[in-house]
Parts: structure tokens; sequence; C-alpha cells
């Protein structure tokens, strides 16, 4: 665990800046500093700034490292060098997604970064499959801080930072120093559907490094983010969250799964499920986005009907600030997938009309009506 009773460790920082609190999935996280839609519009027209120390973060050590995670994780680990990092899923030899995570290499280790709650079982699942391999997991989580700041001036916040701006390709990382702090600046992958720049941070100077940040983007027009006005973000840019809208029951191809998959590095737990869905059958389901007319947001797992037939289920609900309605992830049956066709969505004694639409919502410079 990061903090007592599933706290930030800067759960009082957050307090003291005006973070009004909620407790989504047993954590106390800041669900906005008062303004949920100027902290959206923060993110579209200049910068926000997000704690995501819930994440978990591992270190991987031991000269077979590499060749190990070659075999476990959906993309080619192996491909990479020191600086480069990916996306990547964890299968069971179903197919079905046990973590969605992020792969960092560096000269002597890799980093893995998790959801919540998720790197404990994932390391007891690959302590089985180690034999004679040389490769060490350690839970690094506690010790370590993951800030985002996300939007058009990312870069510019970061060379204000650091003195240097983020590297420009998904995933790109390299060690930079903030003020007397060595932290590490990892180019993010549009999970909210503009730039983004991670930053891990030594836990002892968390705090330190949360204000100089907010400090040293002021005239750029930082702002910090809260989780409504994230969940917002990405639920527009169609990116499931898992313990949200992925879970262990899901085929990895059941979702957007291309920047997670490599289709020519050979073998991994679960390829063969991945692989022939790909080139010789499809899935039953898959997740896309629905759009809703009138005012009211479904609940995650309300029913989706179609021809008066079940047809799937809601998984995450936002209000679009964009679209200026409500909007939807969720699974549908394949049948039903076509962009504009009309679904209904049963929530309670509710009946709301909806449509199809593709994903993502919302891309740079357009937006799905």
């Amino acid at each position: 665990m990061k903090s007592v009773a599933n706290r930030l460790p800067l759960h009082a920082l957050h307090a003291e800046i005006g973070a009004v609190f909620a407790s989504p999935c047993g954590w106390e996280l800041p669900f906005s500093y008062g303004d949920p839609e100027a902290e959206y519009r923060a993110v579209r027209t200049a910068a926000g700034f997000c704690d995501r120390s819930v994440s978990e973060v591992v270190e991987v050590t031991g000269r077979d490292r590499v060749s190990f995670l070659q075999g476990m994780l959906s993309n080619d680990v192996k491909a990479l060098v020191p600086g480069q990092g990916c996306l990547a899923a964890f299968l069971d030899a179903h197919g079905k997604v046990q973590a969605l995570l992020t792969v960092l290499v560096l000269e002597e280790r890799l980093l893995l970064t998790l959801g919540s709650g998720l790197a404990a079982k994932t390391l007891q699942t690959l302590d089985k499959y180690l034999i004679s391999e040389k490769a060490y997991f350690k839970d690094v989580s506690a010790e370590t801080m993951l800030f985002m700041a996300a939007g058009p001036n990312t870069a510019a916040v970061v060379e204000r930072l650091t003195g240097e701006p983020p590297l420009s390709t998904p995933w790109a990382h390299a060690e930079r120093k903030a003020g007397d702090v060595a932290i590490r600046v990892v180019t993010g992958s549009g999970e909210t559907g503009e730039s983004e720049a991670w930053l891990y941070v030594p836990a002892s100077a968390g705090e330190q490094v949360w204000r100089a940040t907010l400090d040293a983007g002021k005239p750029v027009g930082l702002r910090p983010v809260g989780v409504t006005a994230l969940d917002v973000l990405r639920v527009e840019a169609g990116v499931p969250w898992y313990g949200h809208d992925v879970d262990e029951t899901v085929l990895l191809p059941e979702i957007l799964s291309e920047p997670y998959v490599s289709y020519t590095k050979g073998c991994y737990i679960g390829q063969e499920i991945v692989a022939r869905i790909k080139y010789r059958g499809h899935v039953n389901r898959a997740l896309t986005g629905l759009t809703f007319d009138g005012d009211r947001v479904p609940r995650p797992g309300a029913v989706i009907e179609a021809d008066g037939k079940d047809a799937g289920r809601v998984t995450s609900a936002v209000h679009s600030f964009a679209l200026d309605r409500p909007i939807a992830l969720g699974f549908v049956r394949r049948e039903h997938l076509e962009p504009g066709t009309a679904v209904t969505v049963k929530d309670n004694d509710l009946t709301l009309a909806a449509r199809i639409t593709a994903l993502p919502f919302y891309r740079r410079g357009s937006i799905r009506p």
C-alpha cells in the first residue's frame, strides 16, 4: 500500500490547495479542486497537473529480465533500448487481461507501471513462471510518486521545470533535474487526447516537485486537475481503465488493443488466442462508444439493448464537456457495433436513448458528433 487508509501521500497538500475528495475504489482522491469543467478546459487549452500516485511501480533487475518479460507480455520488450518504453498487457493462457501496464527500459533495470492493487497479484503470478531465469521483481511503489502533466502546453511546463522539453516519442524517457531532485520524465501516449508527460519522482521529494511544477507551469496556464475532469478526458479519448472498463474477464482483442500488442515478436502467454482472433476469427463483443440524448448519465453496469435484446453493458459514463451531452464506454455485441446504430440503455427504471459511436469521441482538432 502507498499510504495509510488509502490516501495519497500528498493528501494534506491537496487539501491545502482546495481539493474536494471522494472515495472511489477504496482510495480517497481529489475529485476536483473546485471546478471540474475549468480543470478539463485547462487540459484542452493549456495544461493540467494530476497526482497519479495510486498507480504502482515495479522494478525488474537481473540478467534475464528482458528475455523473461518477452515471454510474459504482449508487446516487444526485447526490441526496446534504454530510454524507450511501451504499453503492454499481461494475459492468461486464454488471452484474458490480467493487467495493463507500461514498460520503461533503463540501463540496468526495467520499470513496470500498473494500476492500483495489481502489483502484488501480478508479481505472484509471474513468480510461478520463473524457473532458473535471473529476473528479480521489487515493488517500489512506496518509494515513487507519479504525476502527470497534460495539455498543449505540457512541453513548456516540463521545460520550465527541468530546463529541457520532454522527448517526442511516446514512452521515451530520460532522467532530468527538477531543481536539485533527479526525476524521470516520460512522454505519455494520449490518455487524455492531449500531449502528456509523466514524472516519476522520489517519494521523499514528492511535495517539493509538485509545488515546483505548479510554480513553473503557472505562466503557461497549468492548474491541478482532479479525477472528475481526468475521467471525462480519458473517456472522450476512448481510453479504457483497468478495474473500470477492463478486468480479467476481458479478451485483449475486445478492446482497442493495437498499442499493447506486437504481432511479430513470437510467443507469449495468451499469444495463440490473440493471433487466432486477429487472423482467422473475430470477437463476439468489443469496447465501443455510446452517445446519449438528454442529460442523464447512466451508471456503470447499465444494460445496453438493441432490437429488444441484451446487447452489452456500460462500463464508464460521463458528461462530455466537448459534446455537452452524456457519453459512455461499453461492451457491445459485434452485430450491433456499426456506428450510428440506435440502442437503448436500461438504468434501473430509466430507459435512455443512445447510439453507437466510434472511438475516440475526441482527438485533438476533431470531435465526433
